[in-house]
């Protein structure tokens, strides 16, 4: 009887979707609860494929960790080090464009730019950093810093405003905002993985900021951990929310908790399975999103390939130079070739294109 209730629950949902009618709360519910994990995937295949054909995407990219000195301890991070700790690093500006350079020499055309809230680097260390960087390689789109490092700027260094902050940082060169530190947005939850880190308003606030700017930002979920399947909804649902009203959000990039070297470490890291399943109702969900994005340095290049199915249609980028998952104990390569990104999207039954930082089609160099 039960499972009759459930198949019947999960048609209805099904038909929702077919009909283009936005998912509730309690209709993501079902489709967690929902035992025929290839039925939940086959139903974001078709909203994926509805929205973006049989194209799936990747970027050129480069990643920079300018330092990860934070005077933040968030209980799920293995990347941050107080200043004077072992493994502590910050990079000067010179040593930072020589690596994007390299990139930018290669044919990146992205490069990605985040640190911890260092307490004592002065905020002409970003705006020269950004200008040297477009300097170096003027045609590269730099996507740079989470919301929470730019509420640290504002706050701490600029003392100004979010909007001057930005506007400031805009005219040194930031093309777009990062989506990290969003992790999950229920306060319950944050008080347990990362207390004392800006709360899930405050982190609105900033993208609100930027996309009212005409200006365009990722969004990240980080699940895994300690909350329930109605966190990741909530979560999921406060960021459709914030879509309808500003339209700013090229994609999401959903990824799972890595615990190793950190205070979670006691808890089991999700299957591929789960993160097939959550990547599938990330799509569901969120209807006014063009984009999802399968995090390969999180899945693996394979389970990523596989999402393709599961209503994904981009693998995120070459990624060269990862650190912040590898620090949490990633298996995963810290870079992939555009040969080998191409390679796992026509397995899949896709056709590869370069993309842009707006998830803009773009030819190959």
């Amino acid at each position: 009887m039960l499972g009759d209730m459930g198949k019947a629950s999960f048609a209805a949902v099904a038909e929702r979707v077919r009909q283009g009618e936005r998912l509730s709360l309690e209709e993501g519910l079902v489709l967690y609860g929902h035992p025929d994990l290839e039925a939940v995937g086959g139903l974001a295949r078709e909203v994926g494929e509805r929205k973006n054909g049989r194209t799936a995407t990747y970027v050129f990219n480069v990643y920079l960790n300018y330092s990860n000195v934070c005077y933040l301890s968030c209980q799920f991070c293995s990347f941050a080090r107080k200043p004077g700790q072992d493994g502590a690093f910050t990079y000067s500006t010179d040593e930072l464009v020589a690596q994007a350079g390299e990139a930018y020499d290669r044919g990146a055309r992205e490069v990605h730019m985040v640190g911890g809230l260092h307490p004592k680097l002065p905020f002409t260390f970003y705006t020269d950093l950004l200008r040297a960087v477009k300097q170096r390689c003027p045609e590269i789109w730099v996507k740079a810093f989470t919301a929470i490092e730019i509420r640290h700027l504002a706050e701490h260094v600029a003392k100004t405003s979010i909007r001057e902050t930005l506007e400031r940082l805009r005219e040194a060169g930031l093309d777009s905002l990062t989506g990290g530190g969003a992790e999950i947005f229920a306060r319950e939850v944050r008080d347990q993985i990362c207390r004392g880190k800006e709360t899930a308003e405050e982190w609105l606030e900033v993208h609100r900021t930027w996309h009212q700017m005409g200006m365009r930002s990722t969004c990240t979920m980080l699940y895994g951990h300690v909350e329930e399947p109605w966190h990741r909804l909530d979560h999921l649902i406060r960021l459709r929310e914030l879509q309808d009203e500003t339209g700013g959000f090229t994609s999401i990039v959903p990824y799972a908790f890595e615990p190793k070297n950190n205070e979670l470490s006691h808890l089991e890291r999700v299957k591929p399975e789960e993160e097939l399943r959550m990547l599938a109702i990330t799509r569901l969900m969120l209807d006014n999103f063009d984009h999802v994005t399968a995090y390969w340095i999180s899945t693996g290049l394979e389970t990523a390939k596989r999402a393709l199915g599961f209503g994904v249609d981009d693998l995120h980028g070459t990624i060269f130079r990862e650190r912040i998952f590898h620090m949490a104990g990633a298996e995963t390569p810290q870079q992939q070739t555009v040969r080998a990104l191409e390679t796992a999207i026509r397995e899949a039954g896709r056709e590869p294109r370069e993309r842009n930082t707006y998830y803009q089609l773009v030819e190959s160099r």
